[in-house]
Parts: C-alpha cells; sequence; structure tokens
C-alpha cells in the first residue's frame, strides 16, 4: 500500500513521522504532549499545548506537557534561533489534527456512521442521536501509531478559542509556590556533589597537583586528573566547596599570554586572519568617497557579551553499573538534548546507545551557556563513582569566565545618498568570530572538558550557521530597506582567542544596531525626520506597520520635558525573515544615560498566546538595555577578570524600563518567533535617543560615561 500523503510535511514530522510520537492519549482522558523543544522560561510548553487542545478539541486542563528526553520525545535538535513555534508548532498542529481525524474515524468504524456527522468536543466523539465515546475509549489498539499524513484538515483560525488567548504559563507554578523545578534544585538518592578547577588561564598546562590535602578532607570520594581537568567529588556539598579550593590551592600550571590587547580590540578585529565572503549584493557600485557624491561613513563595534545567566550552569549524571555494563544517566538543561547525547557519546568513547539525556530546566538561557560543558563535567566526576549521582554546579567566575560568550564585532558602513539624502549605493563589512561552537557544528568536540582532557583537541574556531538559516554574524546584515545598490560582507576570523558561540539573536545585535545608528545619522544629516527617512526607504507594509504604529503609540514627534532628554527608533524584520520590531527609547542623558522608557511594536504573525509573546519581547528589550549600557567582557593577556556581577555588571531591576509593547494583529500569517526580535532595534533606538539627547553619537557599546566622554572628545 502507498501512503497518500497531503501537503508538505514540516521537517520535524518528517524525522518523527509517527502521532504517537509527538501524543498519548491517557485512561484518566488527559492527553500528554512531547516535543522536542525545550522549556527555557520562554513559554513554549504553553504555547505548544495551546495549539494541540486547539487542534484536540480538549480542554487546557486535559494537556500535560512532558519534559523533553532522548528516546521517549520527538529529536528536533536545538531549541533555538526562535524557532520553536515556526517548526515545532506546525509539527504538533498537524500531529494533533491527524489524531483528532483518527479518532473520528475510529468512532465513526464502530458506530457505522459517516465521519463527517460526528463531533469531536472535550475529549470525545459523540453522534448525532446522543452517543458519546472518550478519547480514552477511542484510542486503543495502537490507533495513534501511525503516520502523520498531513490529510487531515486543521482548524480554521476563525475557529480558534484556545489559540490566541492569554492562557496561564505551565511552568509558572511551580516557581511561584516554590517547588522545586530547575536543574539546581534536582535532589537524588545518594547524591553526591562534584566541582572542576578550571585552568587559572587560556593555555595554561597543568604541571602538577598534591592531591593529599583534598583526599585527607572527611567526605571526599574522588579526585579527577585527566590532562589538564581536575576535579572532586564529595558526599556532601560543603565539602565539596572546600575540597575544590585545596585542589585549586595544590595546582601548579605554566601559563601564557594568548589574548589581544582589549584596549585595542577594534584593531585586533580587523587585522586579525580572517575569511571574507560577499554574503549578498545588487548592483556593482559601492560607495566611493572620491566620487563628488553625497558620501557618508560610519564605523560601530560591541564587546564580548556574556550570558550572565542568574542560575549557572548545573547538571547530574550518574554511571549506573550492572551485569558488567554500564549505562550513563544525564539531567541537563541543554538545549538539544539528542545532540549532546551523540557528544557526550563522541567525548566518552562509549556506545551512544547507553546513554540517557533528560532535560531539567535551568535558570536562564540565552543561547550556547555553559550547559552542555558542565553535562560533560558531571559525566567525568560520575565514572568516578560508579552508582552515584554526581551535581556539578558551576561557580560565577566559572559562568562568566569560562561559558562561551557573544563574539565582539566591528562594523564599518559607507553609503552615497542623492540630492534628498535617499541612499543610492550601501557597504556593510562586519569582522569578528563566528557564533557556533554548540556541540555537533565544530569539527572537534564542542564541549570544554573534552579540550582539557588528556589528547584533547582545542575547540574548532567557531563557524557559522548558513544564511538560510539566519546567519551567524551575517544575521541583518542585508539591509531591510530598499536601497538600488548594496554590498554586505562578513569577515569571520579563524582565530578565536575566546570561546564564542550563540548569543540571543547573534549577528543581528551589533548589525542592526549599526544599520538603526547610520540610518538615523543619514537622516540628520538630510534633515529629514528619521521616522519618514525610513519610510522612504521601506516598501515591505508590514514594515512600515510597524514602524508607523512604534512612531504612533509613543507620541513621537511630541516634545518631551526635563533636561538632557532624547528619543531615538529603531526598526528591523529579525532575520529578515521573522518577526517584524519597531523600538521608540526614551532615554535621560546626563550624568550616565537613563532608558525610561521603551515603546515596541511587533508583528509575529499568527500569535499564539499574546501574554507570553509580550512577556518574551520585553525580556529581549530588557536585555538589549543591560548590554546597551553596561555589559562587556573585560580580560588581559591570559584570562577573562570581568567574572563577579562587580566586574560584570548587568542591569538592575532599579534600572528596567517601562515597557510598552503592541501586538499587531496579522492572524492570516504564519507564526514567527518573537524571543530575539527586539534586541538590535533596542541598540539602535537607545544610541539614537542619546544623539537626540545631548547631540553626541556613540557608536561604541557599552554606552557608558566613559564612552561617551570620549565620544564628545571626537
Amino acid at each position: 500500500m502507498t501512503l497518500e500523503l497531503g501537503r508538505d510535511l514540516p521537517p520535524s514530522i518528517l524525522a518523527n513521522p509517527r502521532v504517537s510520537d509527538w501524543l498519548t492519549v491517557l485512561p484518566d482522558g488527559s492527553i500528554e504532549l512531547r516535543s522536542g523543544k525545550v522549556e527555557l522560561g520562554q513559554g513554549v510548553s504553553t504555547a505548544l499545548i495551546q495549539i494541540a487542545a486547539e487542534e484536540l478539541d480538549v480542554g487546557l486542563d486535559r494537556m500535560r506537557a512532558v519534559a523533553t528526553s532522548t528516546g521517549s520525545s520527538p529529536d528536533e535538535g536545538y531549541t533555538a534561533g526562535s524557532l520553536s513555534i515556526q517548526h515545532s508548532g506546525a509539527a504538533v498542529r498537524m500531529a494533533a489534527a491527524e489524531a483528532r481525524a483518527l479518532l473520528i474515524e475510529a468512532a465513526a468504524h464502530r458506530w457505522g456512521l459517516p465521519g463527517d456527522l460526528l463531533v469531536a468536543a472535550d475529549g470525545a466523539v459523540s453522534a448525532p442521536d446522543g452517543r458519546r465515546l472518550t478519547y480514552p475509549e477511542l484510542a486503543g489498539d495502537g490507533l495513534l501509531d501511525r503516520p502523520v499524513t498531513g490529510l487531515a484538515p486543521t482548524k480554521p483560525v476563525s475557529s480558534y478559542r484556545i489559540v490566541g488567548t492569554d492562557a496561564p504559563r505551565v511552568d509558572l507554578p511551580d516557581k511561584l509556590a516554590p517547588r522545586a523545578r530547575f536543574v539546581h534544585d534536582l535532589a537524588l538518592p545518594g547524591m553526591a556533589y562534584g566541582r572542576v578547577v578550571r585552568p587559572p588561564s587560556r593555555g595554561a598546562t597543568l604541571l602538577s597537583v598534591d592531591e593529599a590535602p583534598t583526599r585527607a578532607l572527611p567526605g571526599v570520594m574522588a579526585v579527577v586528573r585527566d590532562g589538564d581537568f581536575l576535579g572532586v567529588v564529595a558526599d556532601r556539598e560543603e565539602v565539596v566547596l572546600v575540597a575544590v579550593e585545596r585542589l585549586r590551592a595544590g595546582a601548579r600550571w605554566r601559563e601564557q599570554a594568548s589574548l589581544p590587547d582589549e584596549t585595542r580590540l577594534v584593531d585586533f578585529l580587523t587585522t586579525a586572519p580572517a575569511e571574507t565572503t560577499v554574503v549578498a549584493e545588487t548592483g556593482s557600485d559601492d560607495p566611493d568617497p572620491a566620487s563628488g557624491k553625497g558620501f557618508h561613513e560610519a564605523r560601530y563595534d560591541r564587546p564580548y557579551l556574556a550570558h550572565a545567566s542568574l542560575g549557572p550552569s548545573s547538571a547530574t549524571a550518574v554511571n549506573d553499573v550492572a551485569d558488567g555494563a554500564s549505562r550513563l544517566h544525564v539531567w541537563t538543561q541543554s538545549q538539544g538534548v539528542y545532540v549532546l547525547r551523540r557528544e557526550l557519546a563522541r567525548a566518552l568513547g562509549i556506545d551512544e546507545a547507553s546513554i540517557s539525556v533528560q532535560h531539567v530546566e535551568g535558570a536562564g538561557c540565552y543561547g550556547h551557556n555553559g550547559a552542555d560543558d558542565v553535562a560533560l563535567d558531571a559525566a567525568l566526576l560520575a565514572q568516578a563513582v560508579p552508582g552515584r549521582p554526581v551535581q556539578v554546579v558551576w561557580s560565577r567566575p566559572d559562568e562568566l569566565g569560562w561559558a562561551p560568550f557573544g563574539p565582539a564585532a566591528a562594523v564599518r558602513i559607507a553609503a552615497e545618498v542623492d540630492d534628498d539624502g535617499a541612499v543610492t549605493s550601501w557597504r556593510h563589512d562586519v569582522w569578528g568570530n563566528g557564533h557556533v561552537t554548540r556541540p555537533g557544528f565544530v569539527a572537534t568536540v564542542g564541549l570544554l572538558a573534552a579540550s582539557h582532557r588528556e589528547g584533547g583537541e582545542p575547540i574548532a574556531a567557531a563557524g557559522e550557521p548558513p544564511l538560510a538559516h539566519g546567519g551567524g554574524a551575517s544575521r541583518n546584515l542585508v539591509p531591510g530597506y530598499a536601497f538600488p545598490c548594496f554590498r554586505v560582507v562578513n569577515h569571520r576570523l579563524t582565530v578565536m582567542p575566546l570561546r564564542t558561540s550563540a548569543l540571543r539573536s547573534l549577528g543581528a545585535f551589533v548589525n542592526v544596531f549599526a544599520i538603526e545608528s547610520f540610518m538615523d545619522e543619514l537622516a540628520v544629516a538630510a534633515g529629514r525626520d528619521p521616522v519618514e527617512y525610513r519610510l522612504a526607504h521601506l516598501d515591505d507594509e508590514r514594515g512600515r506597520a510597524v514602524v508607523e504604529a512604534a512612531a504612533a503609540r509613543s507620541g513621537w514627534g511630541t516634545p518631551l520635558t526635563g533636561d538632557a532628554v532624547g528619543r531615538g527608533f529603531g526598526y528591523a524584520r529579525y532575520k529578515n525573515s521573522s518577526a517584524y520590531c519597531a523600538v521608540v527609547a526614551e532615554v535621560e542623558a546626563t550624568t550616565r544615560v537613563r532608558v525610561r522608557r521603551l515603546t515596541i511594536a511587533v508583528d509575529a504573525g499568527l500569535v499564539i498566546n499574546p501574554d507570553g509573546a509580550a512577556n518574551q519581547v520585553e525580556g529581549g528589550a530588557i536585555q538589549a538595555t543591560s548590554w546597551a549600557l553596561k555589559e562587556r567582557v573585560r580580560f588581559d593577556d591570559r584570562d577573562v577578570v570581568s567574572d563577579t556581577w562587580e566586574t560584570y555588571p548587568i542591569l538592575r531591576f532599579s534600572e528596567v524600563p517601562a515597557v510598552d509593547v503592541e501586538l499587531l494583529p496579522h492572524d492570516g500569517h504564519p507564526s514567527l518567533g518573537v524571543r530575539e526580535t527586539a534586541q538590535g532595534p533596542t541598540a539602535g533606538a537607545i544610541a539614537n535617543a542619546i544623539h537626540d539627547a545631548i547631540g553626541v553619537r556613540v557608536r561604541s557599546m557599552p554606552f557608558t560615561h566613559d564612552q561617551i566622554v570620549a565620544a564628545m572628545a571626537r
């Protein structure tokens, strides 16, 4: 028999093709939803069960979101790139519609009635004569163990009653109670505790270690040394905290200077060995300062950025041994449990089938942080104490000093304009490291401890996702405006002094900051209003709508009260293919910059949970404000020195601006991710507001007092 397939199946369905991969009907009438997308605090579990409940015609109280784990959940790769609703949401919608059709078909078969006479509602199928069969009564005998064909019709948007509502977040009750929910709270029988001694600097080599003082501590169970990897396991957490410091004191290292001069970081970025790629171009004329036309040029930059999650990275692992065979179980906050399992097997030299990985939510995740690294730490230490679960929690210096960073970047933009100030030619270059060293994306094992073990290779220089997937440094490098001629170029560094990888919005943050700052500079030079100037270059109607909405909602053009206050504008369509976002920032720039208010308009197509979507936009804008005003990784010639909250400050609660978000209704369009859409426009809006307030262009982040004074001097 040839299986008939309907409309194009999402990649997640092709990889996980059976309805039962996604859904299980339980005897009590509740329905379990399994997804390969993990809960990171972004509310994806709530949104996905809304989609499933809508198609299955059941109340949200009947839905259960099952935590992602290898073996029992679909493999959907990483939860990243603001793609969960676009990818997993489409798969869940199709699988749930298929399940509903199968349940109706089963009832029709039992009753000998045409399926189009039957109605599915409230977890049951009903006939016109009043007969009723519940989903559990129908779902036996492997009913859902069938392929998703794509032939089952999904509900029209006009009939939605769950999707598009502010459904309560399913993850919040435990967090507010509070009840144990985070990986840090995990408590297993026989739990032991591990810590790792990191090298004192990049490239340091462990010469020797006096283990005796550490082993002499009551409660120490094992000391593990493997090349430059050094760790300890104890039966109580308070013991391991003492033990790791004793072990650190007993270690002798050979160190060397290996990092560039931070005070000349932009020079390093623009002169280091790099792979140059023309990402996109139209026309052949670059802006030419000798052309006699209106030529403008500016340079912008951002520093390395840390993830700086409130909860440091943590994992627990147990190496169970029975009948001469071992099985490794890992509890992790990783964004990709299947990818992590493959990389752990590669690092440990064991069969992937002997490893199970269970996701447990962590306290904060904005991209490739230390979650995967700490899982290998826990696995290595667990091998030293078979049968005992070993929990590893990174210290704050570990988290701020050793997790992958968002890459520093330098940008140069040049343009030619006509007599009205309209852009006729545009050139945008970006220099920096790549944005991907995630496990599975580099040639070497992409885990920190693997590079420190005997014979381990340094983690390969960061690569880039393809532009079709949003790109890395090239994300939002292609201008979203209608320029007749442009060329955009990525110079990816092939040396990596500090490990870099994916951090929320990747290259879009610096590229949009630079583009929106430069657009403002061109508008001012032409004597034109910045909003009008953008609209004159914008032919995307959805883009124009968010620009106009943000301007109207913020009172653009009306006077502000107070000294040294100003408004600034920023706009972008994230990845040039995802959600549209426009931001108006109000700032006060006296002795320091204070962002008073952010007014944001977003078009994300069909919004599953408006409150959840607004939460994500608010969070992204607040984090972008912190990056723009405060955050910067500091380092000397050997190591990172900004490894405490004092040396790596983030925005305080007292400094958080008021954030007003408007979601434009576009239910007729597919859902688009919103978690990263506000990053770049917010930074651009703040920079432009500073200029509006005090007449100074700040082109280097963060916008500290010193940076503003330096900009004044220029």
